[in-house]
């Protein structure tokens, strides 16, 4: 019996393109090889802030800058793709924060949802306080679900004015403990370049391959204003026509998109033209209440959708008529977001001729610090920004 295991084996070798053409011409599609596509890359960032009480400006800077960070964020690529970008933020050294816990407060998990990002930096307040930055950066490490992909971009920035050495939990420890984990940690040190080395915020940075800033917390952030800036406002607010919003949270979600409006306008001059880049990004994103969002990834589909699911003006249409309102809706949305992208450009380049004729790139301020560290650290991931 052994004699014929090699001839059969011959003949189903022999016999393997015959079947392979069988399949082709036999009316059945031929098995095709399994093919996988590349996983989006992916960003994550973790901003821990001292809220005691000298840092309101501080605060102040980041609720002023979140979007101009978004807006710079949306023109990172790798290998022409848009990574996807998490956000977590923290606060610390807040005496109404329970001492038991290091004065630290998870205020968001890492999320995609860029409007309760907001939302929640807006309703910080100062208070306090006793600083432990090895307790809160040690906490972010353990808490947050840090990806385990090594191609993905996972920082830390944490800004305070203490020495860095406070608290119970070791710095040196939970700065190793982050970047053996991949994280990068960055501080920003609010006062003296000298007293922050002193303090050992640039150590801290250097033992977990991070940056060092210094930066005057209580400086407005400069804003030169641009001849493309109204028109950038008047399309955000357009934008905002665009969403439709579903389900149970839908109305108390698109209701937080116009406060979120509201918050950028009044902190800052320039605040609301970035925020209106931002929401022309693919960072900002709301599938969770936006049937736009929601189809275009898969979450939802109007025509799927129990009628008390749906706002007014959609409650009495038909299957086709829903799906033919959210992609007319889609298609408003991304000429809207095309323009404002092409006037965005326009804006950068007015803006970076202003700056040289003042023969300043802007002032040592929070948002400067996050965006030079995040290029920096971004280029090593092989990212690049448009």
């Amino acid at each position: 019996m052994k004699k014929w295991i090699p001839s059969l084996t011959l003949l189903a070798v022999m016999l393997l393109p015959l079947s392979f053409a069988f399949a082709q011409t036999s009316g059945k599609p031929a098995p095709q090889p399994l093919i996988t596509t590349a996983e989006k890359p992916l960003i994550q960032v973790a901003v821990l802030l001292d809220t005691s009480n000298s840092m309101d400006g501080l605060i102040n800077q980041a609720k002023s800058q979140l979007w101009k960070l978004v807006s710079e964020l949306a023109r990172a690529r790798r290998g022409g793709q848009i990574p996807k970008l998490e956000v977590a933020l923290y606060e610390y050294g807040n005496d109404n924060l329970p001492g038991s816990e290091g004065h630290i407060r998870q205020v968001v998990g890492l999320t995609t949802d860029l409007d309760k990002i907001s939302e929640d930096l807006f309703a910080l307040t100062t208070n306090g306080g006793s600083e432990f930055c090895g307790h809160v950066i040690d906490t972010a490490i353990n808490q947050l679900p840090w990806s385990k992909d090594p191609k993905a971009l996972k920082i830390i920035f944490i800004a305070g004015n203490e020495p860095f050495t406070q608290g119970g939990v070791d710095y040196r420890k939970a700065v190793k403990k982050a970047i053996s984990q991949g994280v990068v940690v960055n501080t920003i040190f609010c006062g003296d370049q000298r007293e922050g080395i002193e303090g050992k915020w640039q150590e801290g940075a250097l033992l977990a391959d991070g940056q060092y800033s210094v930066i005057d917390s209580n400086r407005q952030v400069a804003h030169i204003a641009a001849p493309q800036d109204a028109e950038i406002e008047r399309l955000g607010n357009e934008l905002n026509k665009t969403y439709i919003a579903y389900g149970r949270k839908g109305k108390e979600k698109a209701e937080r998109q116009k406060v979120q409006d509201s918050n950028a306008a009044s902190v800052a001059q320039g605040a609301s033209v970035q925020r209106s880049v931002a929401k022309a990004s693919k960072h900002y994103k709301n599938a969770e209440w936006d049937l736009v969002d929601a189809a275009a990834e898969g979450v939802a589909e109007a025509s799927a959708l129990d009628e008390e699911a749906l706002p007014e003006e959609m409650k009495k249409m038909d299957k086709d008529q829903r799906k033919q309102y959210v992609d007319g809706m889609a298609k408003k949305r991304a000429e809207l977001q095309e323009q404002i992208q092409k006037l965005d450009n326009e804006r950068r380049k007015y803006v970076e001729a202003e700056q040289k004729k003042q023969a300043t790139e802007g002032d040592d301020t929070f948002d400067k610090a996050v965006i030079g560290a995040i290029k920096s650290q971004a280029a090593k991931k092989s990212f690049t920004f448009e």
